[in-house]
């Protein structure tokens, strides 16, 4: 077989193949097997159809269609690979020649063309030349305040008040939302939070300085049903106010709310936890600030169908074909999206990245518990619909990351280096993964020699 690429555009490129006759023979004879298979013809069994026969029932061109359409998906894969091509997208296909149409006839080429968006070749920055400035661990007393603070919400209560509602208040509400004279909306004995912007648009500016029994309207976009995005006249009256009162931070609220006896021994706890928090939020921040940096030092072409083949899908999910303002934003963060994964692909190959089977589990299993299902369960449907090579991929992406902060420079704000180690591994680590990953599978092997001795 011989193949050629012809680049059209950074991320597009023609691939041009020829293919043998004697390599598209396999094809071939599946075809005259396939179609043998199909087809009832007086004096033959299924499946005994001589090939001759075939050609005068149901013609050779037939034959040489079905050979074609099954054998073209491996021929493009192998040209993919031969030239190190990467697709981003489905190939737009085209057949120039086909061989052998008249019966009988053994010889003659298959030629066909895939147009397809690529990967792009980009060129990432040296790691050892950038360096991150990320947050300190320094608990303040404000951050101790903030976490006791918390903790005692969690066991307060709610008194009814007779004041006007203020942010932070909780407010049973009923809702009547209209357009022009008809409701299209109601709700009724709901408890609202002013200032959690969780229900409507301009509800928190309606309800703050509204008290118990008292009655307003204001003009705001319906978030969803039938009418989302459509204005509407919104009454909403306020049956009670409430605030909650917090239990007073002693030694008998420590008590109530940990496994300690006393406040003080409380706040070194939420001291504690608050500097584990601060520590792996470096790691967050770290990971966060090195793809901003490489991805506004590295020129990352985007392939245009791609991203539109994205946004379609996407938009045509949510019902919303014809809105132009949120295509333009869908389309934003598909062209992000897209080029952080060529960023991620770029560096895992360039740092050489492996997933160990262990690594590729613990994040089945994860995504598992997000879409609420059995990890065997969603670990087996994956691999039916032959989704295990991208969840692999996924895993190298994020482990690029890990990998090549090992390579960067990081430090606090005070200039001292930051051990990540913890949150982004070793090398050392890696190649142990290695070890048990070539162990376990000598250990397959040797328990399947063993069984067919």
């Amino acid at each position: 077989m011989k193949s050629a690429v012809e680049t059209l555009e950074p991320t597009k490129v023609k691939l041009t193949v020829e293919v043998t006759y004697d390599e598209l023979r396999p094809s071939i004879a599946h075809a005259y097997e396939h179609i043998a298979e199909q087809v009832t013809v007086p004096g033959f069994r299924k499946g005994k159809v001589p090939p001759r026969i075939i050609d005068q029932r149901v013609g050779r061109p037939a034959v040489i269609e079905h050979a074609v359409n099954e054998g073209l998906g491996s021929f493009y894969a192998e040209a993919v690979r031969e030239n190190k091509l990467r697709p981003l997208g489905q190939p737009e296909v085209e057949v120039t020649k086909v061989p052998g149409l008249v019966a009988g006839e053994e010889e003659g080429e298959l030629h066909f063309s895939a147009e397809v968006e690529i990967r792009p070749e980009i060129t990432v920055p040296a790691l050892s030349e950038i360096a991150l400035e990320v947050d300190g661990v320094e608990v303040t007393d404000e951050d101790l305040e903030g976490r006791l603070d918390a903790l005692r919400e969690r066991f307060g209560t709610l008194v009814g008040i007779d004041a006007p509602a203020a942010a932070g208040n909780f407010v049973v509400i009923d809702l009547v939302a209209k357009i022009g004279d008809e409701e299209v909306d109601s709700v009724s004995g709901v408890s609202y939070q002013i200032g959690s912007g969780n229900m409507l648009e301009g509800l928190d500016e309606a309800l703050t300085g509204l008290s118990a029994g008292e009655t307003t309207t204001f003009e705001t976009e319906l978030a969803g049903g039938e009418h989302a995005g459509e204005k509407a006249l919104v009454t909403v009256n306020a049956t009670t106010v409430k605030e909650r009162q917090l239990p007073d931070a002693d030694d008998d609220f420590a008590q109530l709310a940990s496994e300690f006896d006393t406040l003080d021994e409380l706040k070194e706890d939420l001291r504690e936890q608050a500097a584990r928090t601060k520590v792996s939020n470096q790691a967050v921040q770290a990971r966060d600030l090195l793809v901003e940096k490489l991805v506004a030092a590295t020129e990352i072409p985007v392939p245009s169908g791609v991203v539109e083949a994205e946004v379609h899908r996407h938009l045509e999910s949510e019902g919303r074909l014809e809105d132009d303002e949120h295509r333009a934003e869908v389309t934003e963060q598909a062209q992000t999206a897209l080029r952080n994964q060529i960023l991620l692909d770029t560096l895992a190959e360039q740092l050489e990245v492996k997933v160990s089977q262990q690594e590729l589990v613990e994040y089945l299993v994860q995504a598992s518990r997000q879409y609420g299902m059995d990890p065997n369960t969603f670990i087996k449907t994956l691999d039916e619909g032959g989704q295990i090579p991208a969840m692999v991929a996924e895993v190298a992406r994020s482990k690029s990351i890990a990998v090549a902060l090992r390579q960067v420079k990081v430090t606090d704000p005070s200039g001292t280096a930051v051990d990540l180690s913890d949150f982004i591994g070793t090398d050392a680590d890696d190649a142990a993964d290695s070890q048990d990953d070539a162990a376990a599978a000598a250990a397959v092997a040797d328990a399947a020699v063993d069984a067919t001795a």
